[in-house]
């Protein structure tokens, strides 16, 4: 299992960079007590992270991760999410061990580094800037940076056509189904961790073209 030295680095942050989901299962679970709806374990809110809070609070509305919520239901939990949320979203998030190692790994080989997610933008500097890792990414695409977003290949696209770079030349680093997905439909080489959230699914069942147990293993698959 062997990786190009890639020119441009994308990494996804939820379950890739960031361990974000007890910020997210408070938020979610202080807005479902808010609505009287019953509060859900932090397994499930784990498993229904990936496509944006939307689908997030969809879930765990429903308590369901193909779940439609009632429409003004929703409108009014989502208010409520984002507001709780952007008070408490990185309060207990941290980095994944090997992050650190990993990035400055990238950097040394002077590869361009960019962050990719499907998080809401507000959302996406604030907690890249309290863990220290704003100032390594070169472009920021958050979910609403673009019309579409991952397993889309756009934002993808859009990243290597920012840097001028082949997207045959370039590497998605992601934890679910919907990185390897946007990875193949632009062309992009695509590394997956071992230690995120893809719904619960074994992320090795996609077929990436490697897979790491931490950022800091990068060095063992390029050559």
């Amino acid at each position: 299992m062997s990786i190009n030295t890639p020119e441009l680095v994308l990494l996804d942050l939820d379950g890739t960079l960031v361990d974000s989901i007890p910020d997210l299962a408070n938020s979610v679970n202080k807005t479902l007590v808010e609505f009287s709806i019953a509060e859900r374990e932090i397994n499930s809110i784990r498993n229904w992270v990936g496509n944006g809070v939307e689908k997030l609070l969809h879930r765990a509305i429903t308590n369901d991760i193909d779940g439609e919520a009632e429409p003004q239901l929703f409108d009014n939990a989502y208010t409520s999410f984002m507001d709780t949320y952007s008070k408490n979203m990185c309060v207990m998030s941290v980095c994944y061990p090997g992050v650190r190692e990993g990035i400055d790994y990238l950097k040394e080989r002077n590869i361009k580094l960019g962050c990719v997610t499907n998080k809401s933008g507000q959302f996406v500097g604030p907690i890249l800037e309290k863990l220290g890792l704003i100032d390594d990414m070169s472009i920021i695409i958050a979910g609403d940076t673009l019309p579409k977003k991952k397993p889309d290949p756009l934002p993808l696209l859009h990243a290597a056509s920012f840097f001028e770079i082949d997207p045959k030349n370039s590497l998605m680093i992601g934890d679910s189904v919907s990185d390897v997905k946007a990875a193949r439909a632009a062309d992009f080489q695509i590394v997956c961790v071992s230690y995120g959230y893809n719904h619960g699914n074994d992320i090795r069942d996609t077929n990436p073209d490697g897979v790491v147990d931490s950022l800091a293993d990068l060095p063992q698959l390029f050559h």
